[in-house]
């Protein structure tokens, strides 16, 4: 076994690794080769120091992908971790270097991005993955939030299109972008976890993406402004996603909240997918948002299909990397 950073070459390597993955646990978590090299370019993560990968032969047995965030908004620098352990290599002790590996690196990599803000390592774990909860708790890692994939098929009636008064609807346009950007940044403001956007962070991971649908994404405006947005991904390599419209993003600023201006975005969305061709879609949500969203998804017609913890873990800013070992399949 070679263990090594990931380099671009990997990106067919871990297209074969994801298929791999959701053919033995049906995760919906299949990437394609674009998708993945896409990650491997963002401009948050240091390949040489925020990657780790385990190769036999020609085959990725196993990898740890930990970018820095965008900002530190809120005292506290999180570094989201990502990866996976291939089915064959299971319960070998991989997922455990992967993430002694990530709570070495995380500090050398935060304390540059960010130093002397204190910094948390992220995961997330499916509660149909046990082994991947055993393990965030083997490692010390705290459950601290409780996240659902709620979907919806398109064939069922649609709810009906009341936007509030004063209020239009507008498909996403360039010149809109910044109006949606500041939708986001600033409705997000007050939820757990969240940061804002930088415009290259926007850019790279929301409008800049390869899977971003600029026609099936929109915003609220009043008087001119932006008062909400709705901004939407295709997720064509997924099993079971074909014609598939996933909803990123769903904002509305604090003084609009109460008004239906979510309900409005929504339904004009979901009678858009319909005439665009798509059959069904889905969004994720923080099932412990205060805003009462949860209940705003269910009126739509949303139910949850999936539900996960996140879990934390506190670690040292230093100057230092730490070499090894967070796998989301363990």
């Amino acid at each position: 076994m070679e263990w090594g950073p990931l380099t671009l070459d990997d990106a067919p390597a871990l297209a074969r690794f994801w298929a791999d993955v959701e053919a033995a646990d049906r995760a919906d978590e299949r990437y394609s080769v674009d998708d993945v090299r896409e990650q491997l370019t963002h401009h948050l993560i240091d390949l040489p120091e925020g990657t780790l990968a385990a190769r036999d032969g020609d085959r990725i047995a196993a990898f740890g992908y930990l970018p820095v965030r965008q900002s530190a908004e809120g005292g506290v620098h999180v570094l989201r971790l990502w990866g996976g352990v291939h089915p064959a290599y299971r319960r070998q002790g991989f997922g455990r270097r992967i993430v002694a590996w990530a709570a070495g690196a995380a500090g050398g990599l935060s304390e540059r991005a960010f130093p002397g803000v204190p910094a948390e390592i992220h995961l997330g774990a499916y509660d149909g993955d046990p082994g991947a909860n055993a393990l965030a708790g083997q490692a010390g890692f705290t459950a601290v939030r409780r996240f659902a994939t709620m979907r919806r098929d398109l064939a069922d009636g649609l709810p009906a299109a009341r936007t509030p008064a004063g209020v239009s609807i507008a498909t996403w346009t360039p010149e809109l972008d910044d109006g949606a950007r500041h939708v986001r940044n600033e409705s997000f403001r007050d939820h757990w976890g969240s940061v804002p956007h930088t415009r290259e962070s926007w850019a790279g991971h929301i409008v800049g993406t390869h899977n971003f649908l600029p026609r099936a994404s929109f915003l609220a405006l009043a008087e001119g402004r932006a008062v909400g947005t709705l901004i939407t991904h295709a997720a064509p390599h997924a099993p079971n996603h074909e014609g598939h419209a996933r909803i990123q993003i769903i904002g509305t600023l604090k003084e609009w909240r109460g008004r239906g201006v979510a309900g409005a975005l929504i339904a004009h969305a979901l009678a858009s997918f319909v005439r665009q061709g798509y059959s069904s879609t889905s969004l994720g949500v923080d099932l412990d948002n205060p805003t009462g969203a949860v209940g705003v998804y269910e009126r739509a017609g949303f139910t949850v299909t999936r539900s996960s913890t996140n879990y934390a873990l506190p670690v040292t800013q230093r100057e230092t990397r730490d070499e090894p070992a967070v796998a989301v399949h363990e």
